[in-house]
């Protein structure tokens, strides 16, 4: 069969066109010049996205800049701090003539404090709003805490360090922000890098301190986009404060029973106990500012009022060893040296404290209150009281300030990972049973804890206490037509509507 040589028309040969769908045709230069214009399209973002990530890269590195001279700082803070409080109890412990002072120092307190501490009477509850928002933190609340707090340790109040630390990180880091001209998310990072880098400082635990930032200033939500800060902070602050010579206390777990379903449902039970206990030292605190604030009008008298209790409490209990820090309760309660007396003293001499104005944190008598408790309740029940104490230790510090993911953490710092299940267990049970309750009124309710609770969402730990005291007035106060009855009209309000239907 013959091939047919026939050679193609001259158009034949230049048309290299190609059909359409919509049954036209391109030819081969328009393919290529919209190669060249997709190709050009994509320099063009590809170049965007190369400039925008070098000014991410340079913003991150300068705020990353900023968290390691607020970390370096607060943990030069934290050591002469520490040190501060090393003194003043030492001093106490050989001097007893000093609790005469307490007075003193309260007034002084109530003085300074209402003439030139501006808003730093708010303490903790100021750092998490300024790192909720943009409002400026002045220096003097770092010198005040710092002073105050030390002089509360040397004259014999019962309170503890972190309250302290994190408004001194928090107001270092407020201020430094101010100076660099930070933007509102900018702000945010590096204020909760400056509260990690105070706990993990002040308490030597730094994975507990990183997620302590991220988690302070919330309930049901950990804010990770400040994730590497909050870590870079806690380590530093801890290291810088480790190098100047900073001594940590440390308990051990003896043993770890068997994860039974008896042990279990033990651990469950000291758990709930836990949450309920630390419910009630955050109730009792309240209540004690509550009280003095409706029967004394006068803050100077009030603050002579709330130091005088306290000294008749010690008098009254023989509490006397009570005093300050009170480290001792968690080693006793670890060693099964302790009672329920023990754990109920701490909570009652510390609520004195804290609710007369005195300056100080709740961590570590809730660390004392939480070993004295497991540790009683070890012995009670045949289990290793360590293993209980340091249970205890862990849940009320979790349901006093709301902080699951960080007791876990610092389980991890301060127990290695012993335990582990257990471990998650009470945080999380005790997390539960401490309901919308805690030593922090500022926190944000981001995620109820329970469905029930779901009315409290988008509001303050404060909102969801004064709701449920509204709600507690109205269900039980007698109605004109059925006075003395519960009041059944009363009913919790919706998720939109804050308020309760009145007794009609």
């Amino acid at each position: 069969m013959a091939h047919n040589n026939k050679p193609e028309s001259a158009n034949e040969a230049q048309d290299h066109s190609q059909p359409l769908d919509d049954g036209g045709f391109f030819s081969l230069s328009d393919v290529i010049m919209a190669g060249r214009r997709q190709l050009t399209r994509s320099e063009q973002l590809l170049a965007a996205d190369t400039r925008r990530n070098a000014r991410n890269l340079f913003a991150s590195a300068k705020l990353l800049a900023l968290v390691v001279i607020v970390s370096l700082a607060m943990g030069v803070a934290a050591w002469a701090f520490l040190a501060s409080l090393n003194i003043a109890t030492d001093y106490r412990e050989h001097h007893v003539w000093i609790y005469v002072l307490l007075p003193v120092v309260g007034v002084a307190t109530a003085w300074v404090y209402k003439n030139h501490g501006l808003a730093a009477k708010r303490g903790n509850n100021l750092v998490i709003d300024s790192a909720l928002g943009t409002r400026l933190i002045h220096m003097r609340m770092a010198v005040l805490t710092f002073v105050c707090s030390t002089l509360t340790h040397l004259t014999g109040g019962s309170a503890g360090r972190e309250g302290a630390a994190v408004q001194i990180g928090g107001t270092i880091a407020s201020n430094i922000s101010s100076l660099a001209h930070l933007k509102k998310h900018d702000h945010h990072d590096l204020m909760l890098a400056g509260i990690s880098s105070a706990f993990g400082a002040v308490f030597g635990s730094p994975l507990a301190g990183a997620f302590f930032g991220m988690e302070m200033c919330f309930i049901g939500k950990i804010d990770y986009t400040a994730g590497i800060y909050c870590l870079v902070a806690s380590f530093t602050g801890y290291f810088t404060s480790l190098a100047l010579g900073t001594e940590y206390e440390a308990n051990v777990i003896a043993s770890v029973p068997a994860m039974t379903p008896t042990t279990v449902v033990i651990v469950v039970i000291s758990a709930i106990i836990f949450g309920l206990t630390a419910r009630l030292f955050a109730w009792s605190v309240r209540t004690v500012k509550s009280l003095y604030g409706r029967f004394i009008t006068n803050y100077i008298a009030r603050a002579l009022v709330g130091a005088l209790v306290v000294l008749a409490a010690y008098a009254m209990l023989d509490a006397w060893k009570y005093a300050g820090l009170a480290t001792w309760l968690s080693g006793a309660g670890f060693a099964g040296n302790t009672t329920l007396a023990d754990a109920a003293i701490k909570l009652v001499v510390t609520a004195l404290t804290l609710g007369a104005g005195f300056q100080g944190g709740e961590v570590t008598p809730l660390f004392g209150i939480g070993a004295a408790l497991g540790g009683w309740i070890g012995c009670l029940v045949g289990i290793d009281p360590s293993f209980l104490a340091a249970l205890g230790m862990l849940g009320v510090f979790c349901a006093g300030l709301n902080v699951p993911i960080t007791t876990c953490m610092m389980a991890i710092d301060l127990f290695h990972g012993t335990a582990a299940g257990f471990f998650v267990i009470v945080a999380f049970i005790s997390y539960l049973t401490g309901g919308h309750r805690g030593v922090y009124p500022a926190q944000r309710i981001i995620s109820p804890k329970r469905r029930s609770l779901i009315v409290d969402e988008g509001g303050t730990v404060a909102d969801a206490i004064e709701r449920h005291n509204d709600l507690s007035r109205r269900k039980y106060s007698p109605c004109s037509h059925n006075r003395g009855q519960f009041d059944l009209s009363a009913t919790a309000p919706s998720r939109h509507t804050p308020g309760v239907a009145p007794c009609t």
